[in-house]
């Protein structure tokens, strides 16, 4: 999903070359490392105190990535060390140098308690998809026995390497309104949910800057998934509580820094156009649910591409998502039949509300980030 309207601002045109930085307000740089997929970049962040620098996000694991970590505390930091790490969230893009800039710049990682622990735990992702209960989350959702043997096999940017540097093992806390002082600025923790548990936002008010990680990204919409290590989970509901609350927080006209794309202005509108797409997703399932419906059957109306693999996966858990959403606002139920679970539209309002070919492009595929 992107912004069609050309309602947003950009003020650069024009990302940083790896490896250097581009001062983006006074004492906030920006800098971009690669990742491996066909999502090319992250966007990181660094904020000067008086005798150092935050790192913000991390990059994703491998050589290349921590060696333009040693150009950039080599040359763009002037001199002063670094302070604090920063994630805002567990996603392996986030924190996959986390372990290396720990013991290198021997500081600390704060990061929320959810994300953290989330985290340590992610590396089991891959190896708990044969046990019992990940077997029957996607049994149920219609995932046919031979594809699932598949996905055992399969390697994700989740799963460990063997020259990976441990995850920290201590961290520090950051909680929603937690209040950090850097520099001449008060940053604001504000905390989201949906794509991940507790993702951190940094909001400083006399600047007018959110980084925003990837809670609000200008031109793709975050992964928001049901996965099976919490099949009952409800993020869709969280993402969009958290939209809705944002906006009641934050000026229009701030700068917006997200982890991918490029900074932009006009986060009301953004949250809004976010807002009214997951609505209109779940909108095209009800449609489609008049009759009983497979979850992975339901996939090519979200999705105008055959999806194989782990973007099958990552499909299937948006989905997922969107369903547990309409089943919290009583608009479907889930019964299991036949040893899947079918959803079937209740609202008697749907005939009033539906609107068949009016609905947004599918998306090509489900986001990776």
């Amino acid at each position: 999903m992107s912004d069609q309207s050309g309602s947003l601002e950009y003020p650069y045109q024009t990302a940083p070359a790896p490896g250097t930085s581009l001062e983006v307000a006074s004492g906030v740089r920006w800098l971009r490392m690669p990742l491996p997929m066909s999502l090319d970049h992250i966007n990181l962040y660094l904020i000067e105190d008086t005798d150092g620098w935050y790192i913000i996000d991390t990059g994703i694991r491998g050589q290349e990535t921590q060696d333009l970590w040693l150009d950039i505390i080599s040359n763009e930091l002037g001199g002063k060390p670094v302070k604090r790490i920063i994630c805002t969230h567990m996603h392996p893009d986030h924190t996959g140098q986390a372990g290396f800039l720990f013991n290198h710049c021997e500081v600390p990682l704060m990061m929320s308690h959810g994300e953290y622990y989330q985290a340590r735990s992610m590396g089991n992702m891959m190896r708990d998809v044969g046990n019992w209960q990940m077997s029957a989350y996607y049994r149920l959702a219609g995932i046919e026995p031979a594809f699932l043997e598949q996905l055992r096999d399969m390697r994700s940017s989740f799963t460990p390497e063997a020259e990976d540097q441990p995850f920290p093992g201590s961290y520090m806390r950051l909680t929603d309104g937690d209040i950090l002082d850097i520099g001449a600025n008060q940053w604001q923790v504000m905390v989201g949910s949906g794509h991940s548990p507790e993702h951190v936002c940094l909001y400083a008010k006399d600047l007018r800057i959110l980084i925003a990680g990837d809670q609000i990204l200008p031109v793709i919409t975050s992964n928001v998934s049901v996965h099976g290590t919490e099949p009952e989970a409800n993020p869709m509901d969280n993402w969009l509580t958290s939209h809705e609350r944002f906006k009641s927080l934050l000026p229009h006209d701030i700068l917006v820094l997200p982890a991918h794309n490029l900074p932009f202005y006009g986060v009301q509108t953004r949250l809004q156009q976010l807002i009214d797409h997951h609505e209109d997703r779940m909108l095209i399932l009800e449609e489609q649910c008049v009759e009983p419906q497979v979850a992975v059957d339901l996939l090519p109306y979200l999705f105008n591409r055959k999806l194989e693999g782990m973007t099958k996966i990552m499909a299937l858990g948006e989905c997922i998502a969107h369903l547990h959403c309409l089943i919290g606002r009583n608009r479907i139920e889930r019964r299991e039949e036949d040893g899947v679970y079918k959803y079937r539209a209740i609202d008697p309002t749907l005939v009033d509300r539906a609107k068949p070919n009016q609905h947004e492009p599918l998306d090509d595929e489900p986001g990776r980030v």
